[in-house]
Parts: C-alpha cells; structure tokens; sequence
C-alpha cells in the first residue's frame, strides 16, 4: 500500500480523508454461477419482450362532444388517427365557427396527411425510396401540414412507432411523440411481468400559453376574417421551435392513451390507468395474445364517458374533483386506446391490397376526366379518396390469425362506407 493512506473496515482511506470502497476480485466458479444468472435473465427479458421484431399499433378511436356543449350548438372540433403506425388527436378550436370557418376540417386533415405519409413511410418491409424515408415527427408533421389546404386552428398529438432503431444489430422499436397544445398522452406498461398491473411509464405535459386552460399552443391557417397578419411560416417554425418531442422505448403489451383536453383535464391519470386495469386483466401464462380490439373501443368510450361524468353533481350537491378544479370543464372529448402488437405478414398483406385499392379507386373517381382535370380539384391523388384504415387482428380457438380490413370513405368529408370489409387467413 502507497504511503499516506490506510485501511479501515475494507475500505481505502487516502490522505485526503476522502473514501473509496475497493474493487473485489471475483473468483472462477463464482463468475460462472453470476454469469448463468445473468443469461437466464437476459434470456427471460427476451422472451418477455422481444425487442427484435418490428412492432406496430392495434388501436381504436372513440370521440364525442360533451352533452352541455351541444346545447349551445357547436360542432366536435376533434379529429382522431388509429393506424397501424400512427395515432393521433387534434383538437379544433371552436371559437373559429363565429368567423363561418369549420373548426373540424384543419383537424381532420391534418390527420388524415400524417396517416398518409406514416404509412408510406414506416411500414416495416415496405420498398426502401430515399426519397420518401422516416426524418422523425417533426420533419412529417411539416410534411403533412404543407399538404393540408383547409383553414383552422388546432392542437395536435402524434405517437409514432418507429421500428428502424437498433441496438447491438437488433431492432428495438421507438415510440415518438410529438406534442403542440394541451392533448395528452400516457403510456402504460406490466413493469413486474405479464401478470402484474399497467403502471403508467410516461405522461407528456400540456403547452399552455401562461398556464391558461383557454389558451394551448395551437397550429393554425387562418385569413383575414381572423388575423390579417397571418404568415403560414409562422405555422411552421412553431412545428419547429414549439412542438414537445419525446422517445420513449416501445415494447410488446404496451397500452398508449391519447386524449384530447376534455379527457385529461376531468380525469386524473391514476383514473384513467385503473379504468385500464379493470377492462385489461392480467392475460395468463405464455405466448402474448393482443387484446380483442373491441375491448380497446370499450376502454375509450368508457374514458370519454367517465370525463363527462366529472360535470355532473354528485352525493351531497357536489360536483366530483378534476385536475382543473370541480366539475371539471364541458368540451369535446377525443379518445385513443392502442396496444402495441406485432408487425405480421399478413399486417404487410393487407396494407398492400389498402395501397392497390387506393389506387384503383382513385383513378376511378375520375372515369371521363383527363389526369390534369382530376388535379384540377387542387387535391392531392392520394387525397381524393382518404381511407382511413384499422387493422383488427383477433385470434379464434382454432389457432388462425384473421385480419379484418374496416374502411371508413371519406371522401368529400360526408360519405361513410363500412360495408368494404377483406379478410385475410
């Protein structure tokens, strides 16, 4: 041992008074005992998750304006996205519909453009195109802004499952988010095995102009009937500067909430994970099963109606507690549940024949014109017919995986088609 230090009770003391545990060698044997526990660890963190294997969103959407809103005559303003690579929520600003705008078309679209450009460029085995790759949430918001024509203001949240991350040669599946405005989102995960309860894992913040519930951080296209010093720039250098982004690890059994003001502002968040908890049970021993998706619709209609519920009194007269004080607020309420699950060949199949029909369809709706005639209606090809596409993947007890293509048209903003139904086994 150097002169000017000793040793008290196993640990080194230099002469500076300062303290340092030692290093303790290991002998053979008990390395290989260490090292077998640690494999069967890894071993079992493997088998539990899966990182990889390219992972995507089972996801359903429910949404509906509070009863005490409607009286007054306003519209939902809130536009919901449950895509296999992409969930989302904006949340229109009402106040435009005194200058004669539809509050709900900027939402709408804005959705509809970043489930077209999501899917075109994260599907896992789609053709590589520099051109059209994955440059993060904020590059694909600008993206898909751009693309959008209507008027309106907006806040907006994006979960984006991103599958071309990798960790020693293996994928390891990313979620993104992106938040402008006060919709939330929470992430939800069996922290203690597949047999534990959801425990919340991350929760974004809201963007509040000076904390004011009134007054998020919005995304807007407006004329001169609002601000006649509208700049569009200005739309998007606060996608730039303003947007709240986060990466969180994504992995098999995870349940993502997104909701729009209405939700997180009347239900505090250990509410909304136990109403996840009590529909979502603990699956059994073995090889992971997503959930029925009807349960997801079940879970967000029973959110949404629990955030209304805040606004009514209760025993005694008095109306229930809410993050925002008692009896909460009356708005629009938008709901997302999502499981992430995964990415099949027959996830790939079936959007194969979406991209197929999408093209036919949309050479269909211009039977008679020219191609120049068909952009002369200022609308993208793509847009013409915008599907909006949820994958149902349910497993039956005969051991088969069916997927159910449900295909809402929308096309012209008013025609619903739920008849056009594949199913693939």
């Amino acid at each position: 041992m150097r002169s000017g230090a000793a040793v008290v009770q196993g640990m080194s003391v230099k002469g500076d008074g300062m303290h340092h545990s030692p290093t303790f060698l290991v002998g053979t044997e008990k390395q290989r005992g260490i090292l077998d526990q640690f494999q069967r660890r890894d071993q079992h963190f493997s088998e539990e998750y899966q990182r990889n294997k390219p992972l995507c969103f089972s996801a359903r959407a429910y949404q509906k304006t509070h009863p005490g809103k409607m009286k007054n005559g306003h519209k939902d303003a809130d536009a919901t996205l449950a895509s296999p690579m992409l969930l989302g929520v904006a949340d229109g600003v009402s106040q435009l519909e005194e200058f004669g705008m539809d509050a709900s078309e900027l939402p709408n679209e804005l959705l509809r453009s970043c489930e077209s450009l999501g899917m075109s460029q994260l599907i896992p085995d789609r053709p590589v195109n520099p051109q059209n790759s994955y440059c993060g949430p904020v590059s694909l918001l600008k993206e898909a802004y751009e693309e959008t024509e209507s008027l309106g203001s907006t806040t907006v949240l994006l979960a984006i499952l991103d599958n071309s991350t990798k960790i020693h040669g293996k994928i390891h599946p990313m979620v993104a988010v992106l938040t402008i405005g006060d919709c939330e989102l929470l992430m939800l995960r069996r922290l203690q095995g597949r047999q534990s309860q959801l425990q919340a894992v991350f929760h974004t913040e809201k963007q509040r102009i000076d904390g004011n519930v009134q007054t998020p951080l919005q995304l807007a296209r407006v004329d001169d009937r609002v601000d006649p010093e509208f700049d569009e720039e200005l739309a998007l250098e606060v996608i730039e500067r303003g947007s709240a982004v986060h990466c969180v690890s994504a992995y098999e059994g995870d349940i993502i909430v997104l909701g729009s003001d209405g939700v997180f502002d009347n239900l505090f968040l250990d509410e909304v994970v136990d109403i996840c908890n009590e529909a979502l049970l603990p699956p059994r021993p073995g090889t992971f099963m997503p959930t029925q998706p009807a349960l997801l619709s079940q879970i967000a209609q029973r959110i949404v109606e629990e955030s209304h519920a805040k606004s009514r009194v209760g025993k005694g007269g008095v109306l229930p507690e809410t993050p925002i004080g008692r009896g909460g607020k009356m708005d629009d309420t938008a709901v997302v549940v999502g499981e992430v699950v995964e990415w099949t060949q027959a996830h790939s199949e079936v959007w194969a024949q979406v991209r197929r029909q999408r093209q036919w369809k949309a050479m269909a709706t211009c039977v008679g014109m020219d191609t120049m005639a068909c952009l002369a209606c200022h609308k993208p090809t793509q847009d013409v017919d915008d599907d909006e596409v949820d994958l149902r993947r349910r497993y039956v007890p005969d051991g088969q995986v069916h997927c159910h293509q449900q295909r809402q048209s929308s096309c012209d903003s008013d025609a619903n088609n739920d008849g056009d139904r594949c199913v693939i086994t």
